[in-house]
């Protein structure tokens, strides 16, 4: 009365490890599985007549592989992809990529054809995705962008675009990002993580940037490496060739040109991550520059607040706070900016003790000097 059951879930532990990668010793299989070779065979065979087109490797160990089909073959999931193919659907509309209806059909056409007991666990996990208020709408990336992006990434293959020019008011920006051509240092229309302002606004009166040219910019030519997704927009992490530096590039701002260029082999980014390579650009510090304990911003203070740590922390996702008391605690926090910084700190309404840097306390000087002068009342017009 067993067997059944016991061949089905190794059918399905078999599918899911030759979805995993590309090749698989037949030896190998056998031991992940914990069966002999000749089980391994037949469970091969089974699969085969499910429509799986699993494709025998000759050599001295052998070895087998799941090609591409034609036709897609009955869909095998356990409970735990169910879940996260089920939530990752659901989710879809917070991603920026314009898929959100084809998501909603992808996530029924599954259902249709998950098993009884899987379809009602998917039925049971009803995620309802809520963006974040924004001032004005995030740019939605057309999907065959994001297909030629990502085609020109995996084929390591150099991509030409037109990159349009950013919508609304540009930010001011610090680093060497693509920020001082429209993408900005932190990503815009998503708040700043707690502890960090957003870098001040430039003196009334200043006047706006002319263009340095009047013609339309001649195309971008850049090798690929990464497509990125930061705070609902996506960004294209590659090496310009013609400003021989790294760039990032909103997605959304790129019209691909073709045909691609050569093929070119890949570059070490540095930070040694992407993941790190993106924070650092996004936060204003260098590219080489590693983070530190607040996660890498340029300026970082520490203080001690007349509040409990864990109040603190609720308003805290970065940083560090340690309890000194009951009613005190010690934090460390870091932002783009010295004012900024204190600002974030103020926010707290409780009172204050600057243990460093000097600038941090000069900082405070300074909003106290300028939020002094906002509270004084204005003299009326005269009439």
């Amino acid at each position: 009365m067993d067997v059944m059951p016991k061949t089905s879930a190794r059918l399905l532990s078999l599918l899911s490890l030759l979805q995993a990668r590309r090749d698989w010793p037949g030896a190998l299989l056998a031991e992940r599985l914990d069966v002999s070779p000749r089980t391994v065979r037949r469970d091969v065979d089974r699969l085969r007549e499910l429509g799986y087109p699993v494709v025998a490797m000759k050599g001295p160990d052998g070895g087998y592989r799941l090609d591409a089909g034609t036709e897609l073959p009955p869909l095998l999931f356990d409970d735990e992809q169910a879940v996260a193919l089920a939530v990752a659907l659901q989710i879809a509309t917070t991603t920026g990529a314009g898929i959100e209806e084809a998501a909603a059909r992808a996530l029924n056409t599954v259902r249709q054809v998950l098993p009884a007991r899987l379809r009602h666990r998917v039925d049971t996990l009803r995620v309802t995705a809520v963006d974040r208020p924004a001032i004005r709408p995030e740019p939605q990336v057309d999907s065959d962008v994001l297909m030629a992006i990502g085609a020109a990434v995996h084929g390591r293959e150099v991509l030409r675009f037109d990159y349009s020019p950013v919508s609304g008011p540009v930010r001011a920006t610090v680093g060497t990002s693509e920020g001082c051509e429209g993408t900005p240092a932190a990503p815009p229309g998503s708040a700043a993580p707690s502890g960090a302002a957003a870098p001040p606004a430039p003196p009334r009166g200043t006047p706006p940037q002319t263009p340095r040219h009047s013609g339309p910019p001649p195309p971008r030519r850049v090798e690929p490496h990464h497509l990125v997704t930061w705070g609902r927009r996506w960004y294209l992490v590659a090496w310009d060739l013609d400003r021989d530096d790294w760039r990032t590039f909103r997605a959304d701002r790129i019209t691909p040109r073709t045909p691609t260029g050569p093929r070119f082999p890949p570059r070490e980014l540095p930070g040694g991550s992407v993941a790190a390579f993106i924070t650092a650009r996004f936060r204003g510090i260098g590219a080489t520059q590693g983070p530190d304990g607040v996660g890498g911003w340029p300026c970082r203070g520490e203080v001690i607040l007349a509040l409990p740590a864990a109040e603190v922390l609720r308003h805290t996702r970065e940083g560090i706070v340690e309890e000194l008391g009951p009613d005190r605690c010690r934090v460390v926090l870091g932002s783009w900016s010295w004012p900024g910084l204190a600002a974030a700190i103020g926010r707290f309404d409780a009172d204050i003790e600057v243990i460093g840097p000097p600038e941090l306390a000069s900082a405070f000087a300074h909003l106290a000097t300028r939020y002094a002068a906002a509270g004084q009342p204005r003299a009326a017009p005269n009439p």
